[in-house]
């Protein structure tokens, strides 16, 4: 594994409570950064993730990204506590599968607005705000985290699908908008990973089927989309800037 080193730096992780974003916060506070823990609703999660982080200077903070004063109140806790961010990660997400056509119209709005608002939404907000914080510092680095599902499309969860490739677009148009800033935007798009938004889908014949859809016969671990997140994170990478990384074991292939 690649050893990282972000010393002095700040990061804050998004839906850290489990998941990728539980696998990157330890990436990160292995290589001695000071994590920002965010989650939801699921303190309980959240804090085990915070106890089991390497060394010190760590914290936790619940906030609804759907929510923009949730949003905001979240950056000014961090411009507080640490005075500037230095990466970003943008991994909290939700995942709901529906049968389109059987669902009436009032779920549907209520699924597209809880999914957008927090997939895409809450993330222009936060990107936005911490932007303009470190905007006179430089420096600063967002990872989003897309999907596979952006290019493929997801019949049973468009709004999903629809989220993150407008995250997909967000990142590259970020990218362009801060580049004079030496703000820099990656964005990262797994296939299946081994997580509790996966479980689900990982039963019977179908949890076969999804790993054959690899040739390497098997899911994502979340340690190797951390891998790639602290590796866009890390200095060097500049010029990488705007681009979209697939991580799907080549279950998915685009030219």
């Amino acid at each position: 594994m690649v050893q990282f080193d972000f010393t002095g730096k700040v990061v804050l992780v998004t839906g850290a409570s489990r998941g990728i974003g539980k696998a990157t916060a330890k990436m990160f506070a292995q290589a001695d950064a000071s994590v920002i823990v965010h989650y939801n609703k699921n303190k309980e999660l959240a804090q085990a993730v915070l106890d089991d982080l390497t060394g010190d200077n760590h914290t936790l903070f619940a906030a609804n990204l759907s929510n923009p004063d949730e949003v905001q109140n979240l950056v000014d806790f961090v411009a507080q506590k640490y005075g500037r961010i230095d990466v970003l990660v943008n991994n909290a997400g939700v995942f709901e599968e529906f049968d389109v056509l059987d669902l009436d119209y009032e779920s549907w709005q209520k699924t597209w607005h809880k999914t957008i608002g927090t997939n895409l939404t809450g993330v222009a907000n936060l990107s936005f705000l911490v932007a303009k914080l470190m905007k006179d510092k430089g420096g600063f680095r967002i990872v989003n985290v897309s999907s596979r599902g952006a290019f493929r499309g997801e019949p049973d969860a468009p709004a999903y699908g629809a989220s993150k490739a407008g995250l997909n677009s967000l990142g590259q148009s970020m990218a362009r908008a801060f580049a004079k800033l030496k703000i820099y935007v990656f964005t990262v798009a797994p296939g299946f990973v081994d997580t509790d938004m996966a479980a689900s889908a990982m039963i019977g014949d179908r949890a076969e089927d999804i790993r054959t859809q690899s040739p390497l016969n098997r899911i994502s671990d979340p340690d190797e989309i951390a891998q790639t997140i602290c590796f866009l994170a890390s200095e060097g990478h500049d010029y990488m800037t705007g681009c979209i990384v697939d991580i799907n074991g080549a279950s998915y292939l685009r030219t």
